[in-house]
């Protein structure tokens, strides 16, 4: 949804390629929206439904330097491993790798551990995960870490009950298994289990949420469904269900055509979209989700998530 996004936003302006391998001209005409002249474009100046793209840092504002890194990462070949900046640090969130059994490769991550949780008296003390699924296409576990102020505010002023917080690499087509790319498989069936094993989880079903956005809203749909056991509450946000119910209809296959005419084809296998999912769950046994599908009224994926 993250390419698809861009695709929408800069239209005709330049193919990210082009924008990667210029002066960037894009930027300079999402920067001439700035009609105030502050140099820093507000929600009201961006195009709709982007603003929360461009503004990584969440302070109601997109500079240059994040519109930036927005077109840079659409540039940005696929990695399992994918450090933040230097820029990008906070005290309690750190990224770290394990080595995938399944590829015999590192895969990157990133944890938050709450206030307290290196000290001896916390020594004994288990804690609640909430895994996030990022946006846009391809994985990336480094997209969305400014979450990490969020979450420790809520944590530090008492709003929410200290927990570990986990920003998961969806692969190279983000949070599904595909080609030999298996970002699904990854993420439940190798990189849970180590989280568990390294960190002093609840390792439970009732200690364990999920969380996603745009292409990791959809993430987060498919996979609650498909294992609800493994879980005791999901959030998908801003989901492109549209989306989803296209593969539905194509028995398995996603064109998204508001990529264009050329929009790739990618073969997900019939049975491994949201709508099939949903109806597993319906008609299984570990039913009992507590679900919360949100999505702004101004995002570019409300209409889909309606």
């Amino acid at each position: 949804m993250f390419r698809v996004a861009s695709a929408m936003i800069f239209g005709t302006l330049c193919s990210v390629n082009v924008c990667a391998q210029t002066d960037n001209p894009a930027v300079d005409r999402m920067m001439a929206l700035d009609q105030n002249g502050d140099g820093v474009l507000s929600e009201e100046e961006a195009p709709p439904g982007v603003f929360s793209l461009l503004d990584t840092n969440s302070d109601s504002g997109a500079t240059r330097a994040e519109i930036t890194a927005f077109i840079a990462r659409l540039s940005r070949p696929f990695s399992w491993v994918n450090p933040p900046s230097a820029a990008r640090t906070h005290p309690r969130r750190v990224h770290a790798t394990f080595i995938s059994p399944s590829m015999a490769v590192p895969v990157g991550f990133n944890i938050y551990l709450p206030p307290g949780y290196e000290t001896l008296e916390a020594a004994e003390k288990r804690y609640p995960v909430i895994y996030y699924l990022h946006g846009g296409r391809p994985g990336n576990e480094s997209l969305t870490i400014d979450l990490a102020r969020k979450v420790d505010a809520a944590v530090t002023s008492g709003a929410v009950r200290p927990m570990i917080f986990v920003w998961v690499n969806g692969g190279e087509v983000s949070h599904y298994n595909y080609g030999d790319s298996l970002g699904e498989d990854v993420f439940v069936k190798e990189l849970i289990p180590f989280i568990d094993r390294t960190y002093r989880t609840i390792a439970t079903r009732g200690g364990r949420a999920l969380q996603g956005f745009s292409q990791g809203g959809r993430g987060t749909t498919r996979i609650m469904f498909k294992y609800p056991e493994l879980f005791v509450s999901a959030a998908p946000g801003g989901p492109g269900y549209g989306v989803e119910k296209l593969i539905f209809e194509n028995k398995g296959v996603e064109i998204d055509l508001r990529g264009g005419v050329d929009a790739p084809s990618f073969d997900f296998g019939e049975g491994n979209d949201a709508y099939s999912l949903a109806k597993l769950y319906q008609s299984g046994r570990h039913r009992g989700l507590r679900i919360m599908i949100w999505v702004g009224t101004a995002g570019f994926n409300y209409a889909a998530t309606l």
